[in-house]
């Protein structure tokens, strides 16, 4: 790709207040691109189902929280919603957390961080979207719902609702370092 030059949005704020100027945002990127395949996180379901709404005729994966993130045998995804989502056309991925799973485990019993807990902080640098963004474009990777080594966009936040949104060259959880950020559309500053 010859030089280009792309905006990013930097919100003054992180949060939900920015989830559908971050998915218009992430749209107008996809298409200027040509990217097809877009991974958005949802928690409730709430901001999947207005990104699945926003990329009608994308190739959408929905990347969840894992059961039992919050408490224990809870799935936080609403029922209403991943019924929309597949509605939709969207496909739902519910999984470990790449950055986030057997380590934490260590971690709670024995006290030291593991390595995908110190590469998830190191990622939170950026903000916690870009983390989530890595994280659940390796995540969807590996289940084979995005190609590695292509090009997609990702879009996460800081908690709740959408703020974040990068184009991401997708990559497997063991091939991890050939994943890259390639551009960031939107984050918040602070």
């Amino acid at each position: 790709m010859p030089d280009e030059t792309a905006t990013c949005t930097y919100f003054e704020q992180a949060g939900r207040k920015n989830t559908k100027q971050t998915l218009e945002l992430a749209r107008e990127r996809a298409q200027t691109l040509g990217i097809k395949h877009i991974v958005v996180a949802t928690t409730s379901g709430q901001t999947g189902v207005q990104a699945a709404e926003t990329f009608k005729g994308y190739d959408l994966t929905m990347v969840t929280q894992v059961t039992g993130f919050s408490k224990p045998n809870e799935q936080e995804l609403l029922a209403e919603h991943r019924t929309r989502m597949e509605e939709a056309g969207a496909h739902l991925l519910t999984c470990q957390h790449a950055l986030g799973g057997i380590g934490r485990a260590v971690r709670r019993k024995l006290g030291p961080y593991q390595i995908d807990e110190i590469i998830a902080f190191v990622l939170r640098c950026f903000c916690e979207g870009i983390k989530v963004a890595c994280e659940i474009t390796i995540m969807a990777t590996d289940a084979g719902l995005t190609p590695a080594g292509k090009e997609i966009i990702a879009i996460g936040g800081s908690g709740r609702g959408a703020d974040t949104a990068a184009v991401i060259r997708a990559a497997h959880t063991q091939d991890f370092f050939d994943l890259r950020v390639l551009e960031i559309i939107c984050k918040p500053r602070r």
